[in-house]
């Protein structure tokens, strides 16, 4: 091959290569940015609060109910019957 021919295949080579890279861009077809997982995180620890809260007011509800049927239980006033 002579030297003319060579540098012939070499600026086709070049320019091919700049032809793919220019053709390359994003299209519309790309997924949009994901929406954020876990929003905002003050309203998140907030909202949590709130359910901690509500689940240890509801836990104190319960145990007092335990509390009222275990002294019934102990003071003999509470009979359990089984019957099948």
């Amino acid at each position: 091959m002579t030297r003319r021919a060579t540098w012939v295949v070499t600026i086709a080579a070049i320019v091919l290569f700049g032809g793919v890279l220019n053709s390359y861009r994003a299209t519309d077809a790309a997924p949009p940015n994901p929406p954020v997982p876990l929003g905002n995180e003050v309203e998140q620890r907030i909202e949590m609060i709130g359910q901690l809260k509500e689940i240890v007011s509801q836990l104190r509800e319960q145990n007092k109910l335990l509390r009222e049927q275990n002294d019934l239980l102990k003071s003999g006033k509470l009979k359990v019957l089984v019957d099948r």
